[in-house]
């Protein structure tokens, strides 16, 4: 193995947010949001 360490990217370049941790906390939010919303709506 080498020195440097392999690094997986799962293309956050693709990403608007500078930090995963960030992007899964924002998609939490609107995946409650969503689902609230669907529920109230019924």
């Amino acid at each position: 193995m080498s020195d440097q360490e392999e690094k997986y990217d799962r293309g956050s370049a693709l990403s608007i947010f500078g930090s995963d941790r960030k992007e899964d906390f924002i998609a939490l939010i609107l995946a409650l949001a969503v689902a609230l919303y669907v529920y109230v709506s019924n």
